[in-house]
């Protein structure tokens, strides 16, 4: 059941943050490349998580597909490129069944990522839901698994006391900001309309910071700029003349930088203060070019500088993590149950189906040797047929429940345990019966006995 789902990928703590960028899939082509994907490894279901801290794909497949180390064709749909032997094995990692349930809770509740309680990402992993459903490739056993992600996440922030106080890459980001601006006040720039740019959209407001909206199409940016009524720029107008800004803080889903050496150079001398503004790249692939930044000597504090700030208060943020740890350790036995209810539901239809038919048919020939039955009988039995198909659908379809609930597959308890007492206890006995029997009669017939 849950061993048909799994994940294969990379997180920060593999290569830093900013080596993200090598294995994200360009934006004008990650549907095809995952539906090629997909189709190639016979995976039924596929979705991919993009974050700042990790690059992941959550699939479901037959116990075959999901069996398989997919590693290493994940490693060449990722970055393009063939892995040397070996090399997909050391660089990136692979979770399945409850496994990869468990990490997705972990990861949507913020407790694996840099800044445990990081509240950005629950919104990061709904997206990738999102957009697996638009291309097509959720199906059932996804968005079961999506969906109690996102509530396991909502459950964390509001129902623990990891939900206190502001948890945040782009808060870490922002204590970066407050600084530079208690030295030298003046207007923010921030480029780009996501998750980021709105969490320092949201500490500037309630600051009252001047701050300015640049995106590539300012059209797309109007809710974003009417919410906090701030102006806006367009990005090539801000690239080719930009106004006095002390900080720039950008996190655009752009592949190749979007602040380069140039605009730079126009940014240096544009500071109000007269000091060189500081560049803050939340982007992966980056936003502002670094070695221009170097060379022109702007402080560009980058995705992991940002992310080893946030893991020096990961052990503190831990301890405070015990409720949130709990919360994920039940719901797996409840994603279960909504597997089995949901995904195989229309098993157990057919199999009350199926006994239903064969009785019915059993009770029509039957009949036949009964000769001429009027109409209020032939009703009753044809009622009392479907009653008994039911019945009889009744044992074997409780029996699979118990195995997909509490398995492992095989296993006679597992099949018995969801049964009435009286049932179960009925075949136990008849079941260990016969095996003591069977014990007595080998005992009978051995001559050392």
């Amino acid at each position: 059941m849950l061993d048909e789902l799994g994940i294969v990928g990379i997180s920060w703590r593999r290569l830093g943050s900013e080596a993200l960028a090598d294995y994200s899939l360009p934006t004008e082509q990650r549907d095809a490349r995952l539906e090629r994907f997909a189709r190639t490894e016979a995976l039924a279901e596929l979705a991919y998580v993009e974050t700042c801290n990790r690059v992941e794909i959550v699939f479901a497949g037959s116990d075959e597909a999901a069996a398989r180390d997919l590693r290493a064709p994940a490693f060449e749909l990722l970055t393009g490129a063939k892995p040397s032997p070996g090399e997909a094995e050391r660089t990136l990692k692979a979770w399945r069944g409850e496994g990869a349930c468990e990490h997705l809770f972990l990861v949507a509740a913020g407790l694996d990522s840099a800044a445990v309680g990081e509240v950005e990402i629950a919104g990061q992993v709904r997206l990738a839901h999102d957009r697996a459903r638009a291309s097509g490739l959720c199906g059932a056993r996804l968005s079961l698994l999506f969906e109690e992600a996102g509530r396991i996440a909502a459950t964390v922030r509001h129902g623990t006391s990891l939900g206190e106080g502001s948890v945040s890459l782009a808060e870490v980001a922002m204590a970066h900001v407050r600084r530079r601006l208690a030295r030298t006040s003046g207007t923010v720039a921030l480029i780009g309309v996501s998750a980021m740019t709105e969490r320092a959209a949201l500490s500037l407001a309630k600051e009252k910071v001047p701050f300015l909206v640049v995106n590539r199409t300012p059209a797309n940016a109007r809710e974003f700029t009417e919410r906090f009524d701030v102006p806006s720029v367009s990005l090539a107008d801000f690239r080719q003349s930009p106004p006095p800004v002390e900080v720039f803080l950008s996190a655009t889903g752009s592949p190749e930088p979007v602040i380069d050496a140039p605009t730079l150079g126009r940014l240096a001398g544009a500071a109000g203060s007269g000091e060189l503004p500081l560049g803050i790249d939340m982007a992966v692939p980056a936003d502002i070019d670094a070695e221009a930044s170097r060379k022109l000597g702007i402080r560009r504090i980058g995705m992991d500088e940002i992310v080893h700030e946030a893991e020096s208060n990961r052990e503190a943020r831990l301890l405070a993590a015990a409720d949130a740890r709990a919360l994920v350790d039940e719901a797996l036995p409840r994603l279960k149950d909504k597997v089995v209810d949901q995904v195989y539901g229309p098993l157990f239809a057919a199999l009350q189906k199926h006994y239903q038919e064969a009785a019915t048919t059993a009770v029509a020939r039957f009949a036949k040797h009964l000769g001429e039955l009027d109409a209020e009988t032939r009703r009753h039995l044809d009622a009392w047929a479907k009653s008994l198909g039911r019945r009889m659908a009744h044992l074997p379809t409780v029996g699979l429940k118990g195995l997909m609930r509490y398995g492992p597959e095989g296993s006679l308890d597992a099949f018995l345990k969801g049964l009435d007492p009286k049932r179960r206890d009925l075949l136990r006995k008849a079941v260990h019966g016969g095996e003591r029997q069977a014990n007595t009669s080998e005992e009978a017939d051995d001559p050392k006995a």
